[in-house]
């Protein structure tokens, strides 16, 4: 079944059936509160209502009309769908568990009586290692000077911050100047979900802050005022699109990775933070992860450092 054809590509419905007016309109209104409920992040409350209008459509193409007609041949059918319009196992998964959270939800409120998608599942290929720099990859790419650079300063001081605190580029996107407190070496950051975390910052990283805000910021500003600490021409705040693009162009000047992403350097933290001997639970913490599980991706990037550990201190090592 194509995603363009009868099963994920047409919209039918009608008010207060599973079509584009009706399942897939109480599960977005049912989903307003889901980033306080639930801790989600705008993105991630977007996502899933992309991913639950596409079910939608699936199950308007099979002429299932009414919340409490849905099966699990639908679930099936739509999965099939997304599968034969090409999609991976990973995004499959995520349009799956975007519908488990639905079908809970009408469980949950007495439209069903059992969970149609309870015993679906797709099976997942091993995950991917984050790509990481060495310690030197990342100094160079932090220090290195692109000829022609228009804001050295800045970027400088954005790829810094990047390194010395693992922030998301989201998160240092809209990072605000009274968020940072250079003096004492901290800064708050507004995490997903709202979660807010401190971090340290690092001597490199407040020496290239301070330098952009009195050289370039000041500059870019010609008097205005702007919240945030990452600014383009006029005071704008620049996007993460913006800080895609300037870190990409500084490791072409680099030599590293062209492959190199703003996460790349969150990454490269983590992994680097672990290798020298930090607690996993100290790294979850300055990562804003919710689950240690999620840290523990980064204990298959520094083995080395594992291995030291455990010679030192096993008994039987």
């Amino acid at each position: 079944m194509s995603a363009r054809g009868g099963g994920a590509g047409r919209a039918r419905g009608r008010a207060g059936g599973v079509g584009d007016g009706g399942c897939a309109g109480r599960w977005r209104r049912g989903s307003t509160t889901a980033p306080s409920r639930r801790g989600l992040a705008r993105r991630s409350v977007e996502a899933y209502a992309r991913d639950l209008a596409a079910f939608a459509r699936t199950c308007a193409g099979r002429r299932v009309q009414r919340a409490r007609d849905l099966g699990p041949g639908e679930v099936r059918a739509h999965l099939a769908a997304l599968d034969a319009a090409g999609l991976g196992p990973r995004s499959r998964a995520r349009a799956l568990a975007a519908v488990r959270g639905f079908t809970r939800w009408l469980v949950a409120e007495g439209t069903l009586r059992d969970d149609p998608a309870a015993d679906t599942a797709v099976r997942r290929p091993p995950g991917r290692l984050p790509r990481v720099l060495g310690v030197d990859q990342a100094a160079q790419l932090v220090t290195v000077s692109v000829p022609g650079g228009r804001r050295p300063a800045r970027d400088r001081a954005f790829l810094e911050l990047l390194y010395a605190c693992g922030l998301r580029v989201s998160e240092a996107a809209g990072l605000r100047t009274a968020q940072i407190d250079l003096e004492a070496g901290w800064l708050r950051v507004v995490g997903k979900g709202g979660k807010e975390r401190v971090v340290p910052i690092g001597q490199a990283a407040r020496d290239a802050i301070v330098a952009y805000l009195g050289g370039e910021r000041a500059a870019m500003l010609k008097g205005r005022t702007s919240p945030f600490l990452f600014v383009g021409p006029g005071g704008r705040p620049l996007s993460r699109q913006a800080l895609w693009k300037l870190t990409k162009k500084r490791a072409r000047a680099a030599g590293v990775d062209p492959a190199v992403s703003p996460h790349t350097l969150r990454h490269s933290f983590a992994t680097h933070l672990l290798g020298g001997g930090a607690d996993l639970r100290v790294v979850q913490t300055l990562l804003g992860h919710a689950d240690v599980g999620t840290t523990q991706i980064y204990t298959h990037v520094a083995p080395e450092r594992l291995r030291t550990v455990h010679r030192r201190h096993h008994p039987r090592a």
